[in-house]
């Protein structure tokens, strides 16, 4: 019993000493695996489970888009990203679509590369 209450502390100082930039990360990370569990639902045809998945990608993504600051002119092309993510997402969960769902997934790994890598670029610069 110990070793899970010792993860959770460590996750929980994880999340309490992220910089932003590592935040947005783990919420990528974290869409990327509810996603997978989905698809992996749906094949299964788990619908409780691909369904409340779904859901959390929704959640995250609603998030992400709820904190994007517009007076950034690249805040409007994350803001067409992510309303698109969040219809296919429903459309996806409407019809339990694996090949909706890898599609999402796809472009979630995309961003999250390209985040990887602008923080990459970022830390080189000593700008984080």
């Amino acid at each position: 019993m110990a070793l899970p209450k010792a993860y959770e502390e460590y996750n929980r100082s994880k999340i309490l000493t992220a910089s932003p930039a590592e935040l947005t990360l783990m919420l990528y990370e974290g869409a990327i695996k509810f996603c997978n569990i989905a698809i992996d639902a749906v094949a299964r045809k788990d619908i409780q489970k691909a369904h409340m998945n779904i859901v959390k990608v929704e959640n995250i993504i609603d998030y992400l888009r709820k904190t994007l600051d517009m007076k950034y002119p690249v805040a409007q092309d994350f803001e067409r990203m992510y309303v698109y993510l969040g219809d296919r997402l429903i459309e996806g969960n409407l019809k339990k679509d694996q090949e909706i769902l890898e599609e999402i997934n796809t472009h979630l790994r995309a961003i999250r590369d390209t985040w990887k890598e602008v923080m990459r670029i970022n830390k080189e610069k000593g700008a984080i």
